[in-house]
């Protein structure tokens, strides 16, 4: 199995690299951001790719359905700090097949792995619980957010302005400004300092 890991985190990729290559039969190659995890994608043709949310120039959602649109069939593997179950929900929504969170087991990754190359979805235990309603806590302020709509409080949390967000995005500057509006309705967001502050909360940054 050949495995593309796309993560900005050298930590990450060395200990993920290093589990992996120690089945045996997994070789893997990374990138550390979107732009050089496309190209590696269409380059090489990996059976996998593990993708982390929080990527420099596009979020690991945006990412995802770029890969998708070049390869149809592609195996995407979101792999996060985050284990809200909401962001699983937008992974397998943009066409992740698994969805796995770095602060548990990392055998789990090499679970999900396996599963997805078998043709199956994987979701972590305890955040597929969540999704299938076995927990009662409070449901998630990011609940209503697109995965678009995510990926742009991600960009606002990381200090960029709206023409940054427009060109990184490919996106009109009008339509990022007229997503953050609806963002503000949403999430009941007065201002945009407030969107930011929302995006460092729930640890979109």
């Amino acid at each position: 199995m050949r495995v593309l890991i796309v993560d900005d985190h050298p930590i990450i990729v060395a200990g993920c690299a290093a589990m992996l290559a120690g089945e045996g039969d997994i070789e893997v190659f990374d990138a550390r951001d979107a732009e050089a995890g496309l190209a590696a994608y269409v380059a090489h043709g990996p059976d996998a790719a593990v993708v982390d949310i929080a990527l420099p120039g596009a979020s690991g959602f945006e990412l995802t359905r770029r890969i998708l649109r070049h390869d149809p069939r592609a195996r995407v593997v979101v792999f996060s700090m985050n284990d809200d179950a909401i962001f699983a929900a937008r992974a397998i929504e943009a066409g992740a097949k698994a969805y796995v969170t770095k602060n548990d087991d990392p055998y789990l990754l090499l679970r999900a792995l396996r599963e997805v190359m078998a043709g199956g979805i994987f979701i972590q235990p305890k955040i597929a619980d969540r999704l299938g309603g076995n927990e009662s806590g409070a449901k998630s302020p990011l609940d209503a957010l697109s995965p678009r709509e995510l990926e742009i409080l991600r960009m606002l949390g990381e200090g960029l302005g709206l023409a940054e967000i427009a060109d990184a995005t490919g996106l009109s500057y009008k339509t990022i400004a007229n997503s953050c509006a609806l963002m503000k309705r949403k999430l009941r967001a007065r201002t945009s300092l407030e969107l930011v502050r929302i995006a460092m909360e729930q640890r979109l940054v």
